[in-house]
């Protein structure tokens, strides 16, 4: 069977699934309404007003005084995520989404089983769907040491209403004063320096400062959604030192369950707010109508706007297909879009007007958007702006921009599979 076929089958039989899991969720439970029409340009994402909208309309206030250490690539992220592991001292509660079983997978569960038997206390939260690869031998060997290891809305008969929502939370809080949060599952794809196609292009964010309490707060929300217990006392939330850095930050936590759309807004807003550029890079980049509107519009009024994501290189072949098939309405009105080569571009970053810096695990598409748990920093800082955009032209060296008239042209049974796609836009 040729390979174009059997992405069209899958297309096919993912779409009958994920409708006859829709309708089950329908049954169960009533839909909320969401942002449905265009925010109006008022202000730029320097001023007061922007940060008083971001902090009232989302999730809590911009907090002075934290340091942010941007990681690149596994051979950064991983040595500093299982430092501060090793040198905890009270605690460690950490919650992801992907956990598989491998070398990078055993050396966190040794880290984590060590500081157990010390005596530390280990929270570790599991997405249930995310953490099916992980071995065995390595659960019992945490929980044999004392690790308190949950599953994360854990398959069951009775939870037809969160079956399809999942935490994409990436976070590692030490002693609750060192926070760690971005784009890394802990795989061995993530390990390495994106050197090859085996080896994954992400980023993740140490951070310092009174900010780690929001990112401990994110943590406990679904600890106690997972166990019902609520962690509280001065282990888990210290008094922090209040100028370990420049950088202003807002923790942004989303859930279905917290109020549909947040996270969507929160993007929209940022691109509605945007006077010089945009720039986007991002893993999976489905766009719904409104967010394909905010970015043409912004792009109208003179904003430059450039998106890198995923080559050939990609995880989820169905992500890409229904990407593809929305260039065509960004790249007639100049957006530029670039196609990452070397490896699998997992990358989650913002950057507007050089200022307004949004990173953590939320990608541009609906998943994102409104059916998993998801945690973003937002930070308004120039340096934190011009290190990334650093990597973000780094990034688009190595990858091929996507021209209108290649885009046209691309063969009709790419077109054909892209209509099939296109029916699983709202689970994509």
């Amino acid at each position: 069977m040729s390979s174009w076929l059997l992405i069209s089958l899958t297309a096919v039989v993912a779409c009958l699934a994920t409708l006859a899991i829709d309708f089950i969720v329908r049954q169960f439970g009533k839909r909320e309404k969401h942002v449905e029409r265009k925010i109006e340009h008022l202000y730029a994402a320097g001023d007061d007003q922007f940060v008083r909208t971001m902090a009232n309309l989302l999730t809590g206030p911009f907090r002075e005084g934290n340091r942010i250490t941007p990681l690149r690539n596994g051979d950064e992220i991983f040595p500093a995520m299982l430092a501060a592991i090793r040198g905890a001292r009270s605690t460690i509660t950490f919650e992801t989404f992907i956990y598989w079983a491998g070398d990078i997978g055993g050396e966190f569960a040794q880290a984590l089983a060590e500081r157990a038997r010390a005596g530390v206390k280990v929270h570790v939260l599991l997405d249930w769907f995310g953490s099916k690869e992980l071995d065995l031998a390595s659960i019992q060997m945490m929980e044999d040491a004392g690790v308190e290891l949950q599953r994360y809305h854990k398959l069951h008969f009775t939870r037809f209403r969160t079956i399809n929502h999942r935490t994409h939370r990436k976070l590692l809080i030490v002693d609750g004063s060192i926070g760690f949060t971005g784009g890394v599952g802990i795989a061995d794809e993530w390990t390495g320096n994106a050197q090859d196609a085996d080896h994954w292009r992400d980023s993740h964010y140490r951070i310092e400062g009174p900010c780690v309490a929001a990112l401990q707060s994110a943590f406990m929300d679904n600890w106690i959604k997972a166990s019902g217990v609520v962690l509280h006392d001065e282990r888990y939330f210290p008094a922090l030192e209040h100028h370990a850095g420049d950088a202003a930050c807002q923790v942004f936590a989303s859930s279905p369950a917290a109020g549909a759309d947040s996270v969507r807004l929160m993007f929209l807003l940022a691109i509605t707010a945007a006077c010089k550029s945009i720039r986007i890079g991002t893993a999976y980049f489905v766009p719904d109508e409104l967010s394909t509107g905010a970015l043409q519009a912004a792009r109208r009024r003179g904003v430059e706007i450039e998106i890198i994501v995923p080559g050939e290189h990609n995880d989820e072949g169905l992500v890409r297909l229904a990407s593809r098939s929305q260039y065509g309405k960004l790249l007639r009105v100049g957006i530029r879009i670039y196609e990452y080569q070397p490896t699998m571009y997992h990358t989650k970053l913002m950057i507007v007007d050089d200022l307004w810096v949004s990173v953590g695990s939320t990608n541009f598409d609906n998943r994102s958007f409104s059916l998993n748990d998801e945690i973003n920093l937002n930070a308004l800082d120039r340096e934190l702006a011009r290190s990334q955009t650093e990597w973000f032209e780094h990034d688009k060296a190595h990858s091929k921009e996507m021209k209108l008239n290649d885009w046209a042209r691309r063969p009709i049974h790419e077109k054909l599979r892209e209509h099939l796609v296109s029916w699983l836009h709202s689970q994509l």
